[in-house]
This record gives C-alpha cells, structure tokens and sequence, in this order.
C-alpha cells in the first residue's frame, strides 16, 4: 500500500516562503516502490468551507501545471534521490492559507491540468500539513 506523508508547513507571514515536501513509500500496482518519479503526482489545497483545489501538478515527463494565483510564486518538483515530492512557495499571501495535500496516481500521466483536475483524479492521499500565512 502507498503512504504519502507531507512535512514542512507552518505559519509565516506575508512575503515569507515555505517548502512542503511529501514521501512517498510502499508498493504500487506496477512496481515494488512507489517512485515519485515515475507516477502523476500534485498538491491540493483546502480552506474551511471550500472544496479541496488542485494546485499545482507533475507528470512523469516533468510537464507541470499551475493554478493562475501560485504562478510565478510555486514551484513542484521531484527529488528522485529521496523519493520526494516538493513544493517551494515563495511571496505567501494570505490566501495560500490552507491544509495543503499531496496526491499521487497509480498512473504515469495527469488525465488534465489543474485547475480542472480532481480529487478523483487520485488514488493516494497524504494527510495534509497546515499553512498559514498572516498579513
């Protein structure tokens, strides 16, 4: 079975940056480890009230997708030496606030970009690490 666990929020206040990154362990469907590198993997975000968003998303060719509002700002990537996924925010808003998930697929491509894709998408989930940003 699959486990993604995230690490690296926290609070900061506004301008600041934050790095989350998720590790991923266990056996996939395919192969003896889950590698981050090979599978569509990406970050989702949920706010009290709101439905969890697709933020950002890598595929195993590297292609990237971004909701408009981290443009710039975000950036996901793939550690393959430590079987990493990670997310570098820099200029935090207000708004980056959140319970930020990461969510892997038992599949090499990201069926759509965010911010179309889904929570269906998914086949793992981690269990979240809060982020707050104050103004």
């Amino acid at each position: 079975q699959v486990q993604l666990v995230e690490s690296g929020g926290g609070s900061v206040q506004a301008g600041g940056s934050l790095r989350l990154s998720c590790a991923a362990s266990g056996a996939s469907r395919y192969t003896a480890t889950y590698t981050v590198s090979t599978y569509c993997m990406a970050w989702f975000r949920q706010t009290p009230g709101k439905e969890r968003e697709g933020v950002t998303s890598v595929d195993r060719t590297g292609s990237t997708s971004y909701i408009d509002s981290v443009k710039g700002r975000f950036t996901i990537s793939k550690d393959n030496a430590k079987n990493t996924l990670d997310l570098q925010m820099n200029n935090l808003k207000p708004e980056d606030t959140g319970v930020y998930y990461c969510a892997g697929r038992q599949s090499f491509f990201c069926p759509r970009t965010v911010p179309a894709m889904s929570t269906a998408d998914f086949d793992f989930w981690g269990q979240g690490t809060q982020v707050t940003v104050s103004s």
